[in-house]
């Protein structure tokens, strides 16, 4: 018979209800039919129970999970701990029996909390892996699966990756924070490092969650495999800003005789031509060969050794610049040139030496950097050592360089000079082995240098030393003050030239007009020299300096006479021609030169003559005297005999002169006059002149004389 869904839905609604009430048995209740108790909780109370008088309490026996319960007075305990992953939920009876004997049940579900009690856990925790030198960047080192970790939890877990090894850390990295896998980020380098160990942390909370989290930790060994990644390298060489990856060397040189033939390999320097694998694990064979700079086969290198020997002599000063080059056996394609200089020199048949064996120094305490040295003795003299060499005429060889061997204390210039190197700070004495090398046959000498270093208060004003620096301050002053000095003077010389014009040449002209003259000084001629100042208070100055400095005896004027030849003629022997220019052509040429005109100088000593020119003058000599010259010629004969003609002569003279010039002064008029006077010691033909006079005031004729 079917059973209505009405009625199946209806018992469905009161079930709950049923069992509320059969858990509210009369007589037997409990406080909560559906306790929940944390897993590993022990002991715990589930719930509360509340008998009535005549009434009976037990646990049925008949189900399993009874075990873990037991009544204690008024309370359902759990004995016994219970793993949430193993019993989610436990479910207990009640027997409840009244006093009649009649019994109902109890019915309690007890649900476990499943609590954070576990730790992930990696399948594998130690993990090794061999990486080469030359993976790829972002190769996958290990898989995900090989470094996932479980929870019993079931909670989620959450990944970080470390390195133990210091300077190692950023090569390897994992994918993600809920990802393990590890996969290289930076590129190896073998050389750094070799090797390192990472540790994998899992844990079941992220790193930020203040709840308490559980950890599992796997260790993964990484082994760096090097690889043949690098071209040879020259030895010796150097690091680049302290990679070693990359390894710099320096080129190599040489040196060999002049029309010398050497059999053994040539020496060089810094070391032996000598190359090596710097993935030194492989260390490929090492294979030599001159490429470059070779000429006419001079050189040979072995290509086991790379050893450099000689096939011919040298006949040529010039030296060879070869290009070697060093490659692997097994890759060619990895390869290295250095550069060999090998300079042709002439032979040294003795090496340098030094003359003392022992050298002797004094130095301050707390003197400066880069200070003298002085000989021991000679507070006065810096310290200098010198080798000789016998190759030389004079033993002095330019090519030695000194170098100190065993002191950082003291330095060495290439003259042999002793410098201190850094301020000396107590007294004492040092010992310095100083070596001289020529540089171009590598041959040496060495000397000892012992270096006294005594307290500076010791030393005597007398005696006191100046450093390097010191001396240098002293040259910058000075020539500052000549610096100074100089312009001052620059300054004085413009002013005068433009004050003054052009006093150099006005100063020659007084010069040789004196000398010309024979001391005497025409004072019209003297003003009409002087050269024009610019301003009034130029010329007052010049005027009153030269007159204050140097008194001049006024210089009778040469005056015309009528036409008298005898006075000429009563002229003093030995005397020297002297020329008194025209004012007119004086001032022409000071326009000439005022307007920057260069003056051309002619002789006044002529052979030819221009007669139609009326300003012109000349004086020549009596063989040279046109016959048709005429009346504009005169002829002075050399008629004086002794010397009281001669004072005669000169007091005529100077009578004339002053005759000309009081007619100067009252007429304004300026005469010229060119005259020639032969001495004795001329030739027996008497010297001739020609005079032409120009009179300025009025239009008259040349005058003769």
């Amino acid at each position: 018979m079917a059973i209505p869904h009405w009625l199946l839905l209806s018992a469905l609604l009161l079930l709950p209800l049923l069992a509320q009430v059969s858990a509210q048995e009369p007589g037997c209740s409990v406080s909560n039919s559906k306790p929940s108790v944390p897993e590993n909780a022990c002991p715990y109370v589930v719930t509360t129970i509340h008998v009535e008088p005549g009434f009976t309490l037990t646990i049925d026996p008949n189900f399993p999970d009874g075990q873990f319960f037991t009544i204690e007075g008024s309370e359902l305990r759990l004995t016994k701990c219970v793993d949430y992953e193993e019993d989610p939920a436990l479910l207990v009876y009640l027997i409840c029996k009244d006093p009649a004997g009649q019994s109902d049940s109890l019915e309690i579900l007890v649900t476990i909390l499943n609590e954070n009690d576990n730790s992930p856990v990696f399948a594998q925790p130690n993990l090794a892996r061999d990486v080469p030198e030359d993976t790829k960047v972002d190769t996958t080192i290990v898989t995900r699966e090989e470094l996932s970790a479980t929870d019993a939890d079931l909670d989620t877990i959450y990944y970080e990756l470390t390195t133990t090894v210091q300077d190692t850390d950023g090569y390897f990295a994992i994918r993600g924070v809920n990802n393990p896998e590890i996969y290289l980020q930076k590129a190896l380098d073998y050389d750094k490092f070799n090797s390192t160990t990472l540790l994998l942390y899992a844990r079941d909370r992220p790193v930020t969650s203040p709840d308490h989290a559980n950890t599992a930790t796997a260790t993964i060994t990484i082994v760096i495999k090097q690889s043949d990644t690098r071209a040879p390298w020259f030895l010796p060489c150097n690091h680049v800003h302290n990679d070693t990856s990359v390894c710099i060397s320096s080129p190599y040189s040489g040196r060999v005789n002049i029309s010398e033939m050497s059999t053994d390999p040539l020496l060089l320097e810094p070391g032996p031509l000598y190359a090596v694998d710097p993935d030194y694990t492989i260390n490929d064979k090492i294979m030599y060969s001159i490429v470059g700079g070779n000429k006419d086969e001079v050189f040979s290198v072995g290509a086991d050794t790379g050893n450099l020997t000689m096939n011919k002599i040298v006949t040529s000063p010039d030296s060879f610049l070869l290009q070697v080059m060093a490659t692997q056996i097994s890759n060619i394609r990895k390869y290295s040139v250095a550069t060999v200089e090998i300079k042709v020199i002439n032979k040294s048949d003795y090496p340098p030496y030094f003359e003392k064996g022992v050298y002797n120094g004094t130095v301050f305490v707390g003197l400066p950097q880069r200070s003298f040295v002085y000989q021991a003795g000679d507070p006065s003299t810096p310290l200098v050592i010198t080798a000789m060499d016998n190759d030389f005429p004079d033993k002095v060889n330019p090519n030695i360089e000194y170098y100190l061997k065993n002191s950082t204390d003291f330095t060495a210039t290439r003259d042999g000079l002793i410098l201190t190197n850094r301020v000396l700070e107590s007294p004492g004495t040092m010992t310095i082995q100083a070596v001289g090398k020529d540089v171009l046959s590598l041959q040496e000498a060495s000397t000892i240098i012992v270096v006294e270093v005594i307290l500076a208060t010791a030393v005597t004003p007398s005696d006191k030393m100046y450093s390097a620096q010191d001396m240098a301050i002293l040259g910058g002053t000075l020539a500052a003050l000549l610096l100074v000095a100089l312009v001052f003077l620059g300054v004085l010389v413009w002013k005068s030239s433009r004050c003054y014009g052009k006093p150099v040449k006005y100063m020659v002209k007084k010069k040789l007009s004196k000398e010309i003259s024979g001391g005497h000084q025409n004072k019209y001629y003297q003003e009409d020299e002087q050269p024009d100042v610019s301003t009034k208070q130029c010329e007052t100055s010049e005027t009153s300096s030269v007159q204050a400095e140097t008194p001049v005896p006024e210089q009778p004027a040469l005056s015309l006479p009528s036409s008298s030849a005898e006075e000429m003629e009563s002229l003093p022997k030995g005397s020297i021609a002297s020329t008194v220019i025209f004012d007119q052509e004086e001032k022409e040429e000071e326009k000439e030169e005022e307007a920057g005109q260069e003056k051309e100088v002619k002789s006044i000593l002529k052979t030819d003559r221009h007669m139609a020119d009326d300003g012109y003058k000349a004086v020549w000599f009596k063989t040279d005297v046109d016959p048709e010259a005429g009346e504009r010629v005169e002829v002075i004969e050399n008629n004086a005999a002794d010397d009281d003609g001669g004072d005669e002569s000169d007091q005529d003279l100077q009578k004339n002169e002053e005759e000309e010039e009081e007619g100067s002064d009252t007429g304004g008029h300026h005469w010229g006059l060119g005259v020639s006077f032969a001495s004795e010691s001329s030739s027996p033909a008497a010297a001739e002149v020609t005079v032409n006079t120009s009179h300025t005031g009025a239009g008259t004729d040349d005058s003769e004389i």
